[in-house]
């Protein structure tokens, strides 16, 4: 029941946010843009955002280093299928995917394997406001809504990163802390395993120890948004409308701290409506802006997600998969020794 609850407050943000997005947007002009479109430019395009795909199994390799090494060309699908997820189910199942292929084909724990993932998102966010702060002199933000977003961002993300820091500097006095807590306000059954699911979840939190891999890890995020920036570049010469590179981070960071947002499957509304407000605030025509914005949240969602299904088909998942990750998940907040013993097999088709 909470699930369809969550599924349905993420719909109707999405209605919300297009409701806003598209006011006074001529949607019959919008289709002869998209119709005139020169799409060849969408071919570069979707070369290097899958450069960006590459860059980041090339960062989940480096989180997940202290727990094991994986080769890249094992993560690339297991990354793959993530992310269509992410595109195609709602609750952001494809994390959850994610993490339970990687134990199914590398035994590598549930709990540690999001805890990466988590890390992951944190570091997203701080690239997108070192975007917006490495902007600002050349595409300076003058709408108040626009400074809102950046200041909330801020406060979140780096704050998100410092208690993390301080919990992967300090594991032993996490763990003991955690036990005090735990035995004296939790039932006797309860006990063990939310200790244990702490002690996976560190396990996911150690790459952050090192700041080789730390470094490493935000070179490589660094890597990823520009390299997708450049797609966003691309996909703006299929249009007849120019902005700065500048500009473009502007929109990226602000459209990617958007789709943060609960909203339907394939972060509709979420991902439009910034994304045309964004290039409003910079001169550009509202038609223009909405069609562009279609076609390149089209250009993002299509590839990946295709490649995703041959991908899920390949490793012998079905839908089912996504039902069966959600279960072990659970089971690994209750047991993580029984979820990570799950047999692989539980989920093929």
């Amino acid at each position: 029941m909470r699930r369809w609850i969550v599924l349905a407050l993420g719909i109707l943000v999405s209605a919300v946010f297009l409701y806003f997005g598209l006011q006074g947007v001529q949607l019959g002009e919008v289709a002869e843009r998209i119709a005139d479109a020169n799409l060849i430019w969408l071919l570069p395009g979707v070369a290097v955002y899958f450069l960006a795909v590459w860059g980041r199994t090339w960062r989940w390799h480096y989180l997940l280093r202290p727990m094991k090494r994986v080769s890249l060309r094992a993560l690339f699908p297991v990354v793959v299928i993530g992310y269509m997820g992410n595109n195609v189910y709602p609750f952001r199942a494809g994390e959850v995917i994610r993490a339970y292929v990687l134990k199914r084909n590398e035994q590598v724990s549930i709990t540690g394997s999001l805890a990466t993932i988590v890390v992951e998102r944190i570091f997203d966010g701080l690239v997108m406001l070192i975007f917006v702060f490495a902007a600002l002199p050349f595409a300076p933000i003058e709408q108040d809504w626009l400074r809102t977003v950046v200041i909330f961002g801020t406060l979140f993300f780096f704050g998100a990163l410092a208690v993390f820091l301080a919990l992967a500097a300090r594991p032993e006095f996490t763990q003991r802390l955690a036990r005090k807590v735990i035995t004296r306000w939790l039932p006797a059954k309860a006990q063990a395993p939310l200790l244990s699911l702490i002690d996976h979840f560190l396990d996911g939190l150690k790459s952050l120890r090192s700041p080789r891999d730390l470094l490493m890890t935000l070179v490589t995020s660094v890597f990823i948004w520009l390299t997708e920036t450049t797609k966003y570049w691309f996909v703006m010469h299929a249009f007849n409308f120019e902005v700065s590179f500048f500009v473009l981070m502007i929109m990226t960071a602000v459209v990617n701290l958007a789709t943060t947002l609960p909203a339907a499957p394939g972060y509709i509304g979420t991902f439009h409506t910034p994304g045309i407000l964004v290039l409003e605030t910079f001169r550009v025509n509202s038609e223009v802006a909405a069609s562009y914005t279609i076609v390149l949240h089209a250009a993002l969602w299509l590839p990946i997600t295709l490649l995703g299904f041959v991908y899920l088909v390949r490793e012998g998942l079905s839908w089912r998969s996504f039902d069966e990750a959600t279960k072990a998940v659970q089971a690994a907040k209750g047991s993580p020794e029984a979820a990570d013993g799950l047999d692989g097999g539980e989920v093929r088709a």
